[in-house]
């Protein structure tokens, strides 16, 4: 097994991420005027939005997508978790770098490229960026119906997405490929943020940090910022655990899948997925290092095919399709 791990100290947004400067306040209100009432001075006079009130980040990322994806509807319940735009295209950007690297340097677009999203949610936030940046297709599973009603409703209602997400039901919890991929489907990657906390009393934890960080008080009982329902952040054994049960599964897709990845939140997780990931006979595995703010992250990406196996790949599937 080759395990590239390009690991580097600090990280910022990608190169191709729409928003790398400064958020014009003044551009993203004109696309959605409700954004005014959650805006205001901060202590260096620049207007700014409550990062620590959940409702005005979800209009801020709702004028994000509308201003720079020309997705003029994105409702969900606010009970559910509500994505930070910037964070989430850089996965997307930095996973079509990797499959550009098994491509003569060039990133492959349109329909032949198909990507597999492990816990879409009810924002369908990776594949909205992922077909509007890279024309990808998309199917994405999620464990709650809710939440697969609510990302096709998304796709209904905007026309750039018509027929290039399907989104389906993970009907057993404790599956992540069975019951959605099928034995002669061809995947070109999958994407997924795992369940980032072990417990209910962990997550709470992690959000009184999170709040007191932000807003500078302590709350006993704090509201997420980007909310988000048990399912979407909490997974008995945590991220650790959700990994490895993906890859030990993912061995069994091995032929169906060129690329599989994750992201990794935890830098101490790092040696135990690096050793599952050898115990299962991975062919290839690539860390590539994210960071938006003062959080940093990574992907960590494997394949079980063999350096002719992703030759015979590529020239197969992406040898007729455009690229960038």
């Amino acid at each position: 097994m080759s395990i590239e791990k390009n690991q580097q100290i600090k990280t910022s947004l990608h190169p191709r991420n729409k928003n790398r400067e400064r958020y014009d306040i003044s551009a993203l209100i004109s696309v959605n005027p409700e954004l005014a009432n959650y805006t205001k001075p901060n202590k260096y006079g620049v207007d700014s939005v409550d990062f620590s009130n959940p409702a005005a980040v979800k209009i801020l990322n709702k004028s994000l997508l509308n201003y720079y994806y020309n997705i003029k509807y994105w409702e969900f319940s606010d009970k559910n978790l509500c994505p930070p735009i910037p964070g989430r295209a850089d996965y997307i950007h930095h996973i079509a770098d990797l499959l550009s690297e098994n491509n003569f340097g060039v990133i492959p677009i349109g329909n032949k490229i198909t990507c597999f999203d492990i816990g879409v949610g009810a924002s369908c936030i990776y594949p909205i960026i992922g077909v509007t940046e890279y024309n990808w297709n998309f199917i994405g599973s999620d464990i709650d119906p809710k939440s697969v009603e609510s990302a096709n409703n998304i796709v209904n209602c905007n026309s750039s997405l018509k027929n290039k997400i399907e989104c389906r039901l993970q009907k057993n919890q404790k599956h992540i490929f069975y019951g959605i991929i099928g034995r002669e489907d061809k995947i070109d990657l999958s994407i997924c943020n795992p369940p980032f906390h072990s417990s209910v009393e962990d997550a709470q934890k992690g959000t009184r940090r999170k709040v007191k960080n932000l807003s500078g008080k302590d709350a006993i009982n704090p509201t997420l910022n980007f909310a988000g329902i048990s399912n979407e952040l909490i997974y008995e054994g945590g991220e650790y655990k959700f990994i490895h049960n993906m890859i030990r599964e993912s061995k069994k897709f091995a032929k169906n899948f060129y690329w599989f990845s994750t992201l990794v939140s935890k830098q101490s997780n790092l040696k135990g997925i690096y050793k599952s990931l050898e115990k299962s006979e991975a062919k290839q595995v690539r860390t590539k290092p994210m960071g938006t703010g003062n959080k940093s992250t990574r992907i960590v990406a494997w394949t079980f095919l063999s350096k002719e196996e992703q030759k015979e790949w590529t020239k197969t599937r992406w040898g007729g399709t455009e690229s960038i």
